[in-house]
């Protein structure tokens, strides 16, 4: 005997107000996840970074999903789903309020503390309301709702990175060219005023999310739980550790990857176009483009899956058309190759509701565990973005020492940094078309 997950009966009924108020926490972790792409090349600024050390942004938000999934999940046991997204939305306003002192001493450190505070509260709001979502409404319909929290997230996501590049980025370019020819004093005086600029949206967002935190214990938010039933099925009897579960170790590796380019194809695309010498006032807008992609495969997904096309079938061609449009982003230039990462986002939105059924597929009693390796998958975030940026500085480097001017070398570096995707997307076709098959048997 194994366990599956039923749907509580209790959960069936008055669904519609709980959906909008998880909808509303999708929307903030994902306006607060997506401003990343703003910050990265702010941050290289002012704190005079390179590449590498300018993706950390990215990787102090994601390596919380490692350290506090397992973490997250203790904790919402004990305390229940409502209590759980209230302290996640409160320890995401102490990382926003973080960002005040960091910015006063212009600490670089300090700000990857506040954005790691910030990823922990989002890990355990996520790890609440994703179960949630999940199991307060018709089981057969969760596919259904979770689109339309993918929705609300991917929105969010481009409101913040519109917003906060227009407040982080606004005439970055003219205070880098004044950095290159003034002394010591009026540089440090330059990159202080531009550091505090980030003080009054964070303590904007710290208040906001503090209120939310508090409003939450008080939502109509019904206390649902997931019911256990036994179901027959004798091959599990055989399985006796999660070790024993190939195809879910391919499909943590496929996610993990998965995080990575995605969230390459969101948080460099600004720092790219400024790269090929875009204007700062239009690449701030270019997170937007990923966004936007997204959220139309997604609705497209919503429309055509199951109905028109399997999740299987999604993510072969999803894993297709990431390697050729990976290709054609290092063999194009300027906008057109930007706009090849922007869809990217074409190509990554149906990969994650596509791995989550065929790693978890057969897991039975392990399901639980499986769960959280696959959240803890998300850290993938945290490990390609830095590796781009390490073979940006790399090929840089390279490209100086050969005599090319530092404008061309930036920009054939940054295009070259790309390759890190393809080797990612190969590994996803892998499993969308033989991995997630891997030590299962044969009907």
């Amino acid at each position: 005997m194994s366990t599956t997950l039923e749907q509580s009966p209790k959960a069936e009924k008055n669904t519609l107000i709980p959906i909008i108020i998880i909808a509303g926490l999708f929307f903030i972790f994902g306006f607060v996840t997506w401003i990343n792409g703003a910050l990265i090349p702010f941050m290289k600024t002012i704190n005079e970074l390179t590449d590498a050390q300018s993706y950390l942004v990215a990787s102090a938000s994601y390596i919380s999903f490692v350290v506090m999934a397992l973490p997250a999940s203790y904790i919402i046991n004990k305390v229940g789903y409502k209590q759980g997204m209230s302290l996640g939305l409160v320890i995401m306003a102490i990382g926003a309020l973080i960002f005040i002192p960091a910015a006063e001493a212009r600490t670089y450190w300090l700000f990857l503390v506040a954005i790691f505070i910030q990823g922990a509260g989002m890990t355990l709001l996520q790890t609440a309301s994703n179960p949630y979502i999940t199991i307060i409404g018709p089981i057969e319909s969760a596919a259904k709702r979770i689109s339309i929290m993918g929705i609300a997230n991917k929105v969010a996501g481009s409101l913040g990175s519109v917003i906060f590049g227009a407040i982080l980025l606004s005439g970055i370019g003219d205070i880098k060219e004044k950095l290159s020819v003034v002394d010591d004093a009026e540089k440090e005086s330059l990159l202080n005023t531009m550091a505090d600029s980030v003080v009054t949206p964070y303590i904007v967002m710290a208040v906001v999310l503090f209120l939310l935190g508090i409003l939450i214990r008080k939502a109509p938010l019904p206390n649902v739980e997931a019911e256990e039933v036994e179901v027959n099925d004798s091959d599990e009897k055989a399985k006796t550790s999660i070790f024993q579960f190939p195809h879910l170790w391919l499909g943590v590796l496929a996610l993990f990857l998965y995080v990575g380019v995605e969230v390459v194809a969101g948080d460099t695309i600004i720092s790219y176009g400024i790269s090929l010498n875009i204007p700062v006032e239009d690449a701030k807008f270019f997170t937007l483009f990923t966004l936007m992609a997204m959220v139309a495969t997604y609705i497209l997904g919503a429309i055509l899956i199951p109905k028109y096309m399997s999740q299987s079938f999604a993510l072969k061609a999803s894993a297709i058309l990431g390697i050729v449009l990976s290709v054609c982003i290092v063999y194009t230039t300027g906008f057109t190759s930007v706009l090849f990462v922007a869809a990217l986002g074409i190509a990554n939105a149906l990969v994650w509701p596509a791995i989550w059924p065929l790693a978890l597929d057969g897991l039975g009693k392990f399901t639980k565990t499986a769960s959280a390796l696959l959240i803890m998958a998300i850290s993938g975030g945290a490990i390609i973005p830095p590796l781009y940026g390490a073979l940006v500085d790399s090929k840089k480097e390279t490209l100086l020492s050969a005599g090319v001017n530092e404008i061309s070398a930036l920009a054939e570096a940054s295009s070259f940094g790309y390759w890190i995707l393809l080797p990612c997307y190969l590994i996803i076709l892998y499993y969308a078309f033989l991995g997630h098959k891997v030590g299962k048997k044969k009907a």
